[in-house]
């Protein structure tokens, strides 16, 4: 059987440090329930066509990062809930156990390996 409380351990500190990172470069907009990315603040002030090209391309890396932190997020999410009810370890595909060391690896892996690309 998996050792729940110590991937729950691992899993709570992922999503402290996730939801971290995202606050850093997006704000959550409770109305959505999504993280939203936000403009560097660091570049206010008139600006040239080339600095709102730059502003432009930034804002875009920083909604690309976000989309990326918050699927991540959501798996670990979802990886929590799993052990509040009772699920965790099992793959999704087959319901069969997840290997001990995909889960040390990535511990909101939703797949056995068989299936980890499927």
């Amino acid at each position: 059987m998996v050792q729940t409380e110590h991937f729950k351990e691992k899993l709570e500190a992922e999503k402290k440090s996730l939801q971290e990172e995202l606050g850093q470069i997006a704000i959550f907009n409770t109305e959505t329930n999504i993280w939203e990315a936000t403009p560097d603040q660091d570049m206010m002030g008139e600006i040239d066509d080339n600095d709102a090209a730059d502003r432009f391309e930034d804002f875009e890396e920083r909604t690309g990062m976000t989309a990326t932190l918050q699927a991540r997020l959501t798996d670990v999410e979802a990886a929590l809930a799993k052990i509040e009810a009772g699920t965790y370890g099992l793959c999704e595909v087959s319901g069969e156990p997840i290997e001990k060391d995909r889960l040390e690896a990535n511990p909101a892996a939703r797949t056995n390996k068989a299936h980890m690309n499927g």
